[in-house]
């Protein structure tokens, strides 16, 4: 069975030594967090996660979840573990007082929000959607909507969904079929089918809430018809109590390739009494909210996966014995050698733990920048914030997903034909991995995304911003004798970044065909040079730390693994800008019947 154990230490050194959160550049956005608060609260994340929840992923994979009757169960085990969830305060911690939560920013939510889905991506899901509906609600709803139903949400009594996806209508949300006819007393019936609803319906809470993009009359077609509704699957009296149910049912639930664990569900709305959250045609920008919160969450369920992928196959790596190794014998007096002296297995290893820690440490700026985004006073730096978020979400959400999915294939092969049978775990990794790629947004919507509007945001100055950070590290440190080769390897690599958007800028919009054939690899050459960036700061960092603690080899190993990714990773950002600028022409001349 594999095991798990929260990456406390480098989240620390993300949060206090990288970024610096504690400091008093921020003013009060962290004014209640200190090292030692936080350390309390990450270890006691670990304990959970890794001695109640982590347990069982496997079983509940094994077991799924159950439809019958019209009602959906979850595995053995989920409903009391869910009741310590509860119970220990998590689902509040970055809630809104007011609505009786603990008010800590994002920063923190979102990286301990890491363990979860390492531990259990399916059980993480369940409040992790209810954190994103709360964010529209939160932000969006009046203040009536907000006191009736975020309370229960916070304290996860009742938890959360979306519902945008329709049988026709996948990223083309403009064809929604879903109507919403207005009452005379403000509520509106909701009519329509919804499919892959995660947790849209299961046995943890006494009510969900599901959010639902719906078309209102009298509203043009498109997406400036879509209008977001608040519709509880049990309906609420003006004191808080449950009182009939809604018309809201499940009419199945997928069989899936993974993420057994959660219920992913096709919705019904026959005539459900729903409230409208906001404004008449707002639903698809009120949505947005929670969808940026989603993608942001499924970027961290590609570090997640990739995280204890890597664990398990580190500790098999460093216990299984076959060969000996090329440069001659390592472990003397055993029959072979353990795995982990062979050379490509100890490259693969370092591969992944060199994108898992920087993947953190980019989420952890994401979410940073998010606070900032929300609670600075300084409207430059919120204007900033917010241009870096939404230019990096798109890498948060595809490279870190891709990657994510990728490492879970090296780490299974690692093990070989044992990664291959469900007792060890891989195989579900791998499963459940693979989702993450698809939904929130396919990958391929992200890269398109990227190039087609984050790219020529603001004409261009959002980008060349980004690009302008990277050059002044490059100045910065270019002198810097112990990390010279990463700081030589990030410059060509960035080189190459600004060539390739270059040739975008100059030939998209007379060949866009060029531009979307290369989409994907322009976002995976911006997510090399953005982890380039990160090792790049993490090496100065740790070898600050080193002239106080000269011997502290967590420090010493930031260094090295900084060195092993401009080596072994940044060199690829060359092939990238290759593939970019050869075009479309070999594409296009290719009749399409006969790909």
């Amino acid at each position: 069975m594999p095991t798990y154990r929260a990456p406390v230490e480098d989240t620390l050194f993300v949060l206090f030594d990288l970024l610096k959160i504690d400091d008093e550049k921020h003013g009060d956005i962290f004014i209640d967090i200190d090292r030692e608060t936080v350390s309390a609260i990450v270890d006691e994340s670990a304990k959970l996660t890794g001695q109640v929840i982590a347990p069982l992923n496997i079983t509940g994979d094994k077991q799924g979840c159950q439809f019958k009757d019209g009602k959906v169960t979850t595995p053995d085990g989920f409903i009391d573990a869910f009741e310590q969830f509860k119970a220990g305060g998590w689902s509040g911690l970055i809630c809104d007082p007011k609505y009786g939560g603990q008010g800590l920013p994002t920063t923190l939510g979102t990286m301990i929000s890491e363990y979860y889905n390492s531990a259990n991506m399916g059980f993480a899901m369940y409040f992790g959607l209810t954190l994103g509906a709360y964010a529209a609600i939160h932000t969006c709803a009046s203040d009536h909507l907000k006191a009736k139903w975020l309370p229960k949400m916070v304290s996860c009594d009742w938890t959360g969904t979306m519902n945008l996806t329709e049988p026709h209508c996948g990223t083309d949300l403009g064809l929604i079929r879903t109507k919403a006819s207005e009452n005379a007393d403000g509520s509106y019936n909701i009519t329509g089918t919804k499919i892959f609803i995660s947790s849209g319906d299961h046995d943890l809470a006494e009510n969900i809430i599901h959010l639902v993009l719906a078309k209102t009359d009298n509203m043009p077609d498109g997406v400036k018809g879509l209008s977001l509704f608040l519709v509880p699957k049990i309906l609420v009296d003006d004191d808080g109590n449950l009182t009939d149910a809604n018309h809201v049912s499940v009419g199945s639930i997928e069989e899936k390739m993974g993420l057994h664990n959660n219920s992913t569900c096709v919705m019904n709305f026959d005539g459900s009494e729903g409230y409208l959250i906001g404004e008449k045609g707002r639903g698809l920008k009120n949505m947005f909210i929670m969808m940026n919160e989603a993608r942001l969450g499924v970027g961290v369920q590609g570090l997640a996966l990739s995280e204890v992928a890597f664990q398990n196959a580190r500790d098999y790596a460093l216990d299984r014995r076959q060969g000996n190794c090329a440069s001659g014998k390592k472990d003397e007096g055993d029959a072979a050698d353990r795995i982990i002296h062979h050379a490509n297995i100890k490259a693969s290893l370092m591969s992944i733990r060199a994108f898992n820690e920087a993947a953190r440490a980019l989420v952890g700026e994401i979410a940073m920048l998010t606070d900032i985004s929300h609670l600075s006073q300084d409207k430059a730096e919120v204007e900033a914030a917010k241009d870096r978020v939404n230019l990096l979400t798109p890498i948060v959400k595809g490279v870190l997903t891709d990657k994510g999915f990728d490492n879970t294939v090296i780490a299974q092969q690692i093990f070989g034909g044992h990664g291959y049978i469900q007792e060890h775990g891989m195989e579900q990794f791998v499963r459940d991995a693979r989702i993450a790629m698809i939904y929130e947004g396919t990958n391929d919507i992200q890269a398109l995304d990227l190039i087609s509007r984050k790219l020529p945001a603001k004409h261009g100055q959002t980008v060349m911003a980004y690009l302008q950070d990277i050059g002044e590290f490059i100045q910065k440190n270019q002198d810097n004798e112990a990390i010279k080769n990463v700081v030589t390897a990030l410059h060509k690599a960035a080189e190459a970044l600004q060539g390739a958007l270059e040739y975008l800028m100059q030939h998209g919009q007379k060949d866009p065909d060029a531009a979307v054939a290369a989409a994907h690899d322009f976002m995976h050459l911006m997510g090399i040079v953005t982890f380039g960036h990160i090792w790049g700061k993490m090496a100065v960092v740790a070898q600050q730390k080193l002239v106080d603690d000269p011997n502290n080899q967590f420090y010493q190993s930031k260094i090295h693994m900084a060195k092993f990714y401009a080596t072994k990773h940044l060199c690829d950002a060359k092939g990238y800008q290759v593939k970019i600028t050869s075009g479309a022409d070999a594409i296009k001349a290719m009749p399409f019947d006969w790909v």
